[in-house]
């Protein structure tokens, strides 16, 4: 396979919120099981990918900015090969994603979708939202800020305010779910898949974890969370993925957030074989 040149394209920092390090360390690992597959990997940056000096029709990457993503979309369009796809990368952000999620059935929680400037306090209250999310709906979480927990409706509008002033146009309310918070990993169509209490084992990046708190060790079904998070990936369109749920009291699961290409800080040595092969499928069904 000596004839099969990949470009890597590494996470711009701005990007790796307290995770640049846990995000390089996977890329490169990826990159190091395709070499030993006989693949030749020359690793990029995104402002090389910007500048034009990608030439390689596969692209591995973990991009993030925005025009990375426009490239990786007109790449694709011209006939390139794009793990994870620049379509599939902009499916994760906020709002598209809750609305793709929402539409397909995917057990996720009661959302409102809104632009910073309106008044949701009677929105909030008519729809029984007490505790609940604020997330930036147009793109990915840069900030801790990007993501925040209010207790009421008159918390809720301040923190909107904040997003308007900071100029994020809109936003997505996801109402708190009580339960325990698992954190999960998995590479779509292979075996495999990962998942923990993210603040039993102090795994945070932004502190959010100490919201539900110590896990109770709440009893679900494991083939049903991972047959969620695949089908997630499906309509996401995205390979490599992770993410975080919430198990109920009653067993019930729900995604609250779906990331493309995450750290897999806890898993890194057993995932990055099997996305390594995945690559590999793909590119023999690319060729075809």
């Amino acid at each position: 396979m000596a004839e099969i040149k990949i470009a890597g394209i590494m996470r711009a920092g701005a990007y790796s919120p307290n995770h640049i390090g846990n995000d390089a360390a996977i890329f490169n690992l990826v990159a190091d099981h395709l070499r030993k597959r006989g693949c030749e990997v020359t690793i990029y940056s995104e402002d090389q990918f910007i500048a034009g000096d990608v030439s390689e029709d596969i692209i591995l990457n973990m991009c993030r900015e925005q025009r990375s993503i426009h490239l990786l979309q007109q790449r694709e369009e011209q006939g390139a090969l794009v793990i994870n796809s620049g379509f599939g990368i902009e499916n994760c952000t906020r709002e598209r994603m809750t609305r793709i999620l929402l539409g397909s059935n995917i057990p996720y929680p009661e959302s409102l979708m809104v632009n910073t400037d309106e008044g949701v306090k009677e929105a909030l209250q008519k729809a029984g939202f007490t505790g609940c999310w604020i997330k930036r709906g147009d793109f990915h979480a840069m900030h801790k800020e990007d993501v925040s927990y209010v207790r009421h409706p008159e918390e809720a509008q301040e923190v909107l305010q904040e997003y308007f002033l900071r100029g994020i146009k809109r936003a997505v309310i996801n109402r708190h779910l009580e339960g325990d918070l698992i954190k999960f990993y998995g590479v779509r169509g292979t075996t495999f898949f990962f998942w923990f209490y993210p603040f039993d084992q102090g795994h945070s990046k932004y502190g959010h974890e100490a919201i539900n708190g110590k896990s109770q060790g709440l009893p679900f079904d494991l083939e049903h969370l991972k047959s969620i998070c695949a089908s997630a990936a499906d309509v996401l369109d995205v390979v490599v993925y992770g993410g975080d749920c919430i198990v109920s009291t009653t067993g019930d699961i729900r995604i609250i957030d779906f990331n493309d290409w995450p750290s897999f800080a806890p898993c890194r040595n057993e995932a990055a074989p099997h996305i390594a092969k995945a690559v590999i499928s793909a590119i023999k069904e690319w060729k075809k």
